[in-house]
């Protein structure tokens, strides 16, 4: 059973799908201006995890992610280098998807864009408009925060106690300064003709639509960091309940921040780490192990001293199941499939406890230690290391962490045979001499 915690409800809640069996989860991509910082990553991990820990318990898992291809940003870097809105957008798309694919995430099963779905967002707006939840002025659409009584249930403010956040324009010609843009009139860049006039959409009503247009009125998990659930998040909820009369998600899943050396990451720091750098740096298995290491709902912090944490206790991981599959090999046995399915199944109800990834890593280190004790063995059952060392990987699996394939050759078995002849007569030079290779080669 997995339980996850509610934004909206502030409670761990037992997961009850809208339809049995399957999963529809919408987490908010990138506006498409820059590359991917290591903070833009952490909801690629995040949420990667819980999909395929939906898929091992059993669920078909549909994965929409966005990319906002239209903003002010993308349209001043356009102006800035003389090309189209597009070629920067699908610049930052690429690399957006590389990273993605460093980070051996499964990548969305759905990627809309807000360029593709226009006719959608213009129908959507044009439609608020007409239930009198939106008001045009002078070219621009106002969404009216004043209409939908459960404004603030994402964010568990009240109107009259919300702070301007990121994206709230002071506008004298807001009803409400917390009103918020769903169409904005505009002369400068890409431009989009609808019925106030020439403009581009507010970033508020993107995913909303998107979500509607993909995958329905109403989803199982929608999904993101934790910045955004005020204003973005919250004004999301709020048109989807004006126009269709409903919640949007059932579920609202939000990540922490990720911190570098202690301090919040800002451009004003200069301590932004971009994601690509990091996992080039690090590698995927070590970026990933050092994400999943906190809980999701916990602010990560990116240090030298976290990095060489999560490398011991990475490597603790991979080198017993490096060492089992060198001495298999070396033995000549083949491992079964079967795995410990009393382990694998502890560290699932642990993932299954709102994502505790935290304690699903003490499942992995117990049947680790378990699987050191096979191999210290004169005789080795290779049942019982084969049955822990399986288990471990479909744990890995589960976190998106692959251990290195491993490579023996004709001639390390001939090495490893050599010793054992030589130590069987006692021949302790000779035996010295295979020893000394085989620890060159990192085959004991």
């Amino acid at each position: 059973m997995i339980r996850l915690y509610n934004t909206r409800t502030l409670t761990v809640e037992e997961f009850k799908p809208i339809t049995e069996g399957k999963v529809n989860m919408y987490v908010c991509g990138p506006t498409v201006y820059n590359y991917a910082h290591i903070g833009n990553a952490r909801p690629m991990v995040v949420f990667d995890v819980l999909k395929r820990l939906f898929e091992a318990e059993g669920y078909d898992v549909t994965y929409v992610s966005n990319f906002t291809d239209v903003d002010d940003k993308i349209i001043n870097k356009a102006l800035e280098e003389g090309v189209s809105e597009e070629v920067i957008a699908q610049r930052y798309i690429d690399a957006y998807q590389a990273v993605r694919t460093q980070l051996n995430t499964e990548l969305p099963d759905i990627t809309p864009r807000v360029t593709e779905t226009m006719n959608e967002i213009i129908d959507f707006v044009d439609q608020l408009v007409e239930k009198g939840n939106a008001y045009e002025v002078n070219g621009d659409v106002y969404f009216s925060v004043d209409s939908v009584p459960t404004y603030g249930e994402i964010s568990h403010q009240k109107p009259e106690q919300l702070e301007a956040g990121a994206r709230i324009e002071e506008n004298d010609q807001k009803k409400n300064p917390f009103d918020f843009a769903l169409w904005k009139k505009t002369d400068k860049g890409i431009k989009w003709d609808s019925p106030w006039g020439p403009g581009r959409p507010g970033w508020h009503t993107e995913c909303v639509v998107m979500i509607n247009d993909n995958l329905g009125p109403m989803i199982d998990i929608h999904g993101g960091g934790m910045d955004l659930r005020f204003p973005h998040h919250e004004n999301e909820a709020a048109q989807q309940e004006a126009l269709h009369g409903n919640a949007l998600a059932n579920y609202w899943v939000h990540n922490a921040m990720v911190n570098i050396n202690g301090e919040k990451m800002s451009k004003s720091l200069g301590n932004t780490l971009w994601a690509k750098d990091v996992v080039e740096k690090l590698g995927t298995n070590l970026t990933r192990w050092l994400m999943s290491s906190v809980h999701y709902r916990k602010e990560l912090n990116f240090s030298d001293e976290t990095i060489e944490t999560a490398r011991k206790e990475l490597d603790k991981v991979l080198t017993p199941i490096r060492q089992t599959e060198i001495k298999a090999a070396l033995a000549g046995v083949t491992l079964s499939e079967a795995y410990d399915e009393a382990a694998y199944r502890e560290f699932l109800d642990q993932l299954d406890d709102d994502m505790n990834t935290p304690n699903a890593y003490t499942v992995i280190f117990e049947t680790i230690k378990k699987l050191n004790g096979s191999l210290r063995q004169r005789e080795i059952d290779w049942n019982t290391a084969g049955a822990y060392h399986n288990a471990v990987v479909k744990m890995l699996n589960v976190l998106g962490i692959v251990p290195p394939e491993v490579n023996v050759t004709e001639e390390d078995k001939e090495l490893f045979a050599g010793w054992n002849e030589a130590k069987a007569r006692k021949d302790f030079a000779a035996a010295d001499e295979f020893r000394a290779k085989l620890i060159e080669k990192g085959l004991i």
